[in-house]
C-alpha cells in the first residue's frame, strides 16, 4: 500500500521542528513519532516547557544580580560622568521601545496566522462532519423506506394478486431485491461514531482557539501599554510610574517566557503530526473503519479501487430490476386489478426517491470531497498554524529582550532622576539665574524682597531721588551701568563704600562685587556688563515683580 503523496508536502519548518531533541523528564531520548497518548511523548513536550522555565529562572537571576550590583556599587558621580549614564539610559529606553514595537507587530501577525490556520481546521472538520452526516442520513432513510414503506405496499398487493400466482411471484422477487438493497446498505461503514468524534473535536478546538486568541491579544495590548507608560515615565521623570512599570515589566517577562514554552511545545507536537499525518489517522481509525476505506480517503488516487463500488453497483442493479417489474405490473396487472394501481404507483414513487438517494450517496461516498477537507485541514494546521506559532515564539523572544532592556534602564533612570534632584537641592536658592528660585519667587511674592540680587540693588539705586550724604547725590545721578561697571571691574571703590542704599539696609557694593565674581563665570559677567542701563533696569524690575 503506497504512502507517497503528491498532493501534500509538509513545509520545511515542520521538519526542522520535528528534528528537535525529544527527551522525557528522565533525560532519556525517545521516538519523535506523534503519539499523544504515550506518556513518554507527553513528557518530551513538557520537557520543552521546563526548558523555558529554566530560561526564566536564569533570566530573573541575571536581573537580580544586575540590580544588586547597581545598588551596591553605586558611587557619587561627578558632572562629567553623568552624561554617559544619561546617554546609556536614553539609548536603552529607545532600544526597548523599538524592540517592543517590533515584538507587538510580530505577535499580531503570528496570532492572526495561527487563528486562520485553526479556523481552516475547524471549517474542514465541520465540512467533513456534514458529509458523514449526509451519508448516515441517506442510509438511514433509504433503509427505513425499504423496510417499512415497500413492505406495506407489497403486503396489500399480495392480497390483491392472490388469484394470480405469476403476479405474486413477481412480488416475491421484488421483496428479494429490496432485501438485497438493505443488505448492501448494512455493509456500508457506520459513520455515526466518526461523525460524533469530528463534531466534538471541532467544537473543542474552536473553544480553545477563541480563548487562546483572546489571551494573546490581551498580552500584546499589555506589552504595548507597559512600553508606552515606561516611555512616559522617563519623559516625565516620574519615579512612581517607573516603579509601577518595573513591577508590571517583571510580570510580563514571566508571561513571555511562559508563552514561549507553550508555543514551542505546541509547535513541536504539531510538526510531529504534520510530517507523517496519515500514519496517525490510520492508527486512530483502525477500530472504527477498515484500513482500505481510510486509505482510499487519505490518498484518493485514481489507481486505488473504490471500496464502495461493488455495493453501490448491486444497489443500482436491484433498483433497476424492481423498476422494470413495477412497469410490467402497471402495464398488465392494472387493467385486471384496478385497485392495485395505487400501491404500484406508491412503489414506483418510492423507487424513484431511492434512486435519487443512491446518486447522492454515491457522490458523498466519493473520496474527493472528504480528501479535500482533509488536505485543507492539513494545510491550515501545518502551514498557517505552525507558522503562526513560530511567529508567536519570535514575539516572546523579542518581548523578553525588550523588557530586559527596560528593566535594566529603569533603575539607572531612577538613580539619574534622584541625582538631579540632589543637584537642584545644592543650588543656591538666592541665585537669580536658578529656575527653582524663580519658581519660588513666582509662587511666593513676599519672598522676592529677601532675594539679594545685584541687579535689584542697582535698579533701586537708579530710582532713588535723594541720598542723605552729599556725595551720594552725584552717585545717584550717574548712569547705573557706569556704576556697575566700575564696581565690578575695579573691585569696589571707597567713594561708594560709605554710600548707603536708602531704605534697603544693604551692605556696600564691594560685597556684591565679590559675590558677583564668585557666583558667575567670566562669560556671564561679560554678558551682564555689556547690558545697557535700560536693559538692566528692565531686568531688575521683572525680577522684583
Amino acid at each position: 500500500m503506497s504512502s507517497i503523496r503528491d498532493d501534500y508536502i509538509a513545509p520545511w519548518w515542520t521538519y526542522w521542528l520535528h528534528n528537535f531533541p525529544h527527551v522525557n523528564l528522565n533525560f532519556q531520548p525517545i521516538d519523535n513519532t506523534f503519539t499523544p497518548q504515550d506518556q513518554n511523548y507527553q513528557q518530551s513536550l513538557i520537557f520543552l516547557g521546563c526548558v523555558a522555565a529554566a530560561g526564566l529562572g536564569l533570566n530573573l537571576l541575571c536581573l537580580a544580580i544586575y540590580l544588586s550590583c547597581l545598588c551596591c556599587c553605586r558611587k557619587d558621580e561627578e558632572e562629567e560622568s553623568k552624561r554617559p549614564n544619561s546617554c546609556c539610559v536614553t539609548w536603552s529606553a529607545v532600544a526597548a521601545g523599538l524592540i517592543s514595537c517590533a515584538a507587538v507587530g510580530v505577535g499580531f501577525y503570528g496570532n492572526s496566522e495561527t487563528n486562520d490556520g485553526v479556523y481552516q481546521l475547524t471549517y474542514s472538520l465541520y465540512n467533513a462532519n456534514h458529509t458523514l452526516g449526509g451519508v448516515d442520513s441517506l442510509v438511514t432513510n433509504t433503509m427505513g423506506s425499504m423496510e417499512s414503506g415497500l413492505k406495506q405496499h407489497l403486503a396489500r398487493l399480495d392480497e390483491i394478486f392472490a388469484t394470480r400466482g405469476d403476479y405474486v411471484q413477481t412480488l416475491r422477487f421484488m421483496q428479494q431485491m429490496a432485501d438485497n438493497v438493505i443488505k448492501q446498505l448494512l455493509g456500508l461503514p457506520d459513520w455515526d461514531m466518526a461523525k460524533v468524534d469530528l463534531a466534538a473535536i471541532a467544537d473543542q478546538t474552536a473553544y480553545v482557539e477563541y480563548y487562546r486568541w483572546l489571551t494573546y491579544l490581551l498580552l500584546l495590548i499589555l506589552d504595548l501599554v507597559i512600553c508606552l507608560a515606561a516611555c512616559l515615565g522617563l519623559a516625565k521623570q516620574s519615579r512612581w510610574l517607573l516603579t509601577t512599570m518595573m513591577v508590571f515589566g517583571v510580570l510580563t517577562l514571566i508571561l513571555s517566557w511562559a508563552s514561549l514554552g507553550v508555543d514551542l511545545a505546541t509547535a513541536v507536537g504539531t510538526s510531529d503530526f504534520c510530517v507523517i499525518p496519515d500514519k496517525f489517522i490510520m492508527n486512530q481509525t483502525k477500530d472504527l473503519i477498515s484500513s482500505d476505506i481510510v486509505h482510499y480517503y487519505l490518498y484518493c488516487s485514481q489507481t486505488l479501487p473504490n471500496p464502495f463500488q461493488q455495493s453501490l453497483t448491486i444497489f443500482q442493479r436491484s433498483l433497476t430490476t424492481m423498476q422494470i417489474q413495477i412497469q410490467g405490473l402497471l402495464q398488465f396487472a392494472v387493467p385486471l386489478f384496478p385497485t392495485a394501481e395505487r400501491d404500484l404507483m406508491g412503489i414506483q414513487h418510492l423507487l424513484n426517491s431511492t434512486e435519487a438517494s443512491l446518486h447522492q450517496l454515491t457522490a458523498l461516498l466519493d473520496c474527493r470531497g472528504l480528501n479535500k477537507d482533509y488536505l485543507d485541514a492539513l494545510i491550515g494546521v501545518c502551514y498557517d498554524g505552525v507558522e503562526g506559532l513560530l511567529y508567536l515564539c519570535l514575539f516572546s523572544i523579542l518581548a523578553i529582550c525588550a523588557f530586559c532592556a527596560m528593566l535594566c534602564a529603569i533603575p539607572r533612570a531612577w538613580t539619574h532622576i534622584a541625582s538631579r534632584e540632589r543637584d537642584y537641592d545644592d543650588i543656591d536658592e538666592e541665585d537669580p539665574f536658578n529656575p527653582q528660585a524663580r519658581r519660588m519667587t513666582t509662587h511666593n511674592p513676599n519672598h522676592a524682597t529677601n532675594v539679594h540680587s545685584f541687579c535689584s540693588y542697582s535698579s533701586s539705586m537708579g530710582s532713588q531721588s535723594s541720598l542723605h550724604p552729599p556725595a551720594a547725590q552725584a552717585v545717584s545721578n550717574a548712569p547705573v551701568s557706569e556704576y556697575m561697571n566700575q564696581s565690578a571691574l575695579f573691585g569696589g571703590n571707597q567713594r561708594y563704600e560709605n554710600v548707603p542704599l536708602i531704605g534697603r539696609g544693604s551692605p556696600p557694593p564691594s560685597v556684591y562685587t565679590q559675590q558677583f565674581r564668585n557666583r558667575y563665570s567670566p562669560s556671564m559677567r561679560a554678558t551682564y556688563l555689556s547690558m545697557t542701563e535700560d536693559q538692566i533696569r528692565h531686568f531688575g524690575n521683572d525680577f522684583q515683580a
